[in-house]
């Protein structure tokens, strides 16, 4: 059957089909150390299994509202008061499945053919299909590790245009970690206000897998006069280990709420009832849990930067947040695998990781990051260890020429 034409300016993601090719090497009998998983290796938190228990024992397995049920909606509201001291009424809370889908509502619903939409790279792999999807043009714009990986004034000043309709902060940012202070956040906003017809798409999904001494900022707290220009999505997989719950949510214009709604009652109807029972408890529950994995994660991270940049050809920065490594392995580039293969580019790295050592990691082009790729540190300090060991290896294998 023909399919539309919107299809082919999309590809599959790039994290999801790294994760099928681990699975289906791993089917074949080959053990191979996964760094490529997206997602908290924790089981979610007891209290919460029990309420989505509960919920279906109380006969909660119907259809909810649109945009969620009162509970969590509430739920919501209070987590943004307490966190950042944000005000939403409930006409401007939406919850879908999942953060992504929330994303790409809010972009289903805003974009026409040529509105264009600033995508800050390194980016999430969805970013830039998502917009295209939906008619858009996604205007990426290069922020190097000289700068944090994080945009600045002035390139954000010059990629906007007439027809930017939105400019996309994934703060902590996935695949590099980094996040945006205070004071960088107010930076964006005063070329935000000079442009009124530029809406922000927040996306905080890691904001509390957070390496700080205070909370992660957010754009609509640090300058309330972009209040009613920006849309903040969120959920409960990273934070809770709640990835297949599938609940995500979105602040912002009521108007643009309505939209999202309108949309998702001619998709899906509405999020599961029972994982937002679920997704409610862990809202107002007991956040020990959160804490006690943050503590884990920072232990993971400040061994595998360490290991990493023990590598002669590696390097990487430390991530403020979030529970990945962005690698840089430009120097890797142009040398010769023992096979005589010249590493063209950070995908031929992986490859060379992957058949040579058995450790999967994704090529850093998929994250518009060419010469990088990412590890995930969410797994066990022993796979961690072992997996930079093998890649040691691997890096110490490789010569400046091809082998006679």
């Amino acid at each position: 059957m023909k399919t539309a034409e919107r299809l082919h300016r999309i590809k599959p993601s790039p994290s999801t089909a790294a994760a099928q090719r681990v699975r289906e090497l791993k089917s074949q009998g080959l053990t191979i150390l996964d760094l490529t998983v997206g997602e908290p290796d924790f089981d979610t938190p007891d209290h919460v299994k029990a309420a989505a228990i509960r919920a279906i024992e109380a006969g909660e397995t119907k259809y909810t509202p649109v945009n969620g049920t009162s509970t969590l909606r509430a739920a919501i509201a209070g987590k943004l008061r307490e966190r950042h001291g944000l005000e939403f009424t409930d006409g401007r809370i939406t919850v879908g499945g999942g953060a992504k889908q929330v994303i790409f509502l809010a972009l289903m619903a805003t974009l026409d053919e040529g509105d264009e939409v600033i995508v800050p790279a390194p980016y999430w792999v969805s970013y830039p299909d998502m917009v295209r999807a939906n008619d858009g043009t996604p205007v990426i714009v290069d922020c190097p590790e000289s700068d944090g990986f994080k945009l600045t004034p002035e390139r954000l000043a010059a990629a906007v245009t007439e027809r930017t309709r939105w400019i996309v902060l994934n703060t902590p940012g996935n695949p590099t970690g980094s996040a945006y202070t205070a004071g960088e956040l107010r930076a964006l906003a005063r070329v935000l206000l000079a442009h009124p017809h530029v809406g922000v798409l927040t996306d905080e999904i890691y904001d509390e897998i957070w390496y700080g001494d205070q909370d992660a900022p957010s754009l609509a707290a640090v300058e309330p006069r972009l209040a009613d220009r920006v849309f903040l999505t969120n959920g409960v997989s990273k934070t809770y280990a709640m990835t297949g719950w599938r609940i995500g949510y979105g602040v912002g214009p009521a108007d643009l709420v309505t939209a999202i709604n309108t949309l998702q009652s001619q998709t899906s109807s509405c999020p599961s009832s029972v994982s937002q029972a679920a997704a409610a408890a862990a809202l107002t529950g007991p956040q020990d849990f959160v804490q006690d994995t943050v503590r884990v994660y920072r232990a993971r991270r400040d061994e595998t930067v360490k290991l990493v940049n023990d590598v002669p050809q590696l390097s990487c920065t430390i991530p403020d947040g979030g529970f990945y490594l962005l690698v840089n392995c430009r120097a890797a580039i142009g040398q010769f695998t023992p096979a005589g293969t010249r590493i063209e580019n950070d995908e031929d790295f992986a490859l060379h990781l992957l058949d040579s050592q058995q450790v999967a990691v994704i090529h850093g082009t998929a994250y518009g990051a060419p010469g990088y790729f990412r590890i995930s540190f969410a797994t066990s300090t022993d796979v961690l260890t072992e997996a930079c060991e093998r890649i040691a290896t691997a890096c110490a294998a490789l010569t400046d020429a091809p082998s006679v």
